[in-house]
């Protein structure tokens, strides 16, 4: 037997997160990547398989505070702003196998004060 490594454990989680969490067409599903340098968020109807929106560190979002958790915080804000014009009012959170700490609470947060309900 081998040791695990942390992205093995991480896809282990979620794989079992997965298994409970589903996005539907009236709740979508608010998915959470965060790599060592970015931090991604999508909107996803799981029913037909779409993603409805999207944004990311990609977008050149400016920070909303010190460091990587404000441009966290900016991502949610921005990801929240483009789900409302998109008419999603209500999403799941899939933190995606991560701990919600630190940069995924703080786009939890800023998806909130975007006026997400999650």
């Amino acid at each position: 037997m081998g040791t695990t490594t942390r992205q093995e454990a991480r896809s282990r989680r979620h794989r079992r997160s997965r298994s409970r969490i589903r996005g539907t067409a009236e709740r979508p599903r608010l998915v959470v990547f965060r790599s060592n340098t970015g931090i991604y968020a999508q909107i996803v109807d799981d029913d037909r398989g779409h993603t409805l929106v999207a944004a990311s560190t990609a977008d050149g979002v400016e920070a909303d505070g010190e460091g990587k958790i404000g441009v966290a915080r900016s991502v949610g804000k921005l990801v929240g702003e483009r789900a409302l014009e998109a008419g999603v009012t209500m999403v799941v959170f899939d933190r995606g196998g991560n701990r919600y700490h630190g940069r995924v609470a703080a786009l939890a947060d800023g998806a909130r004060e975007a006026g997400l309900q999650l």
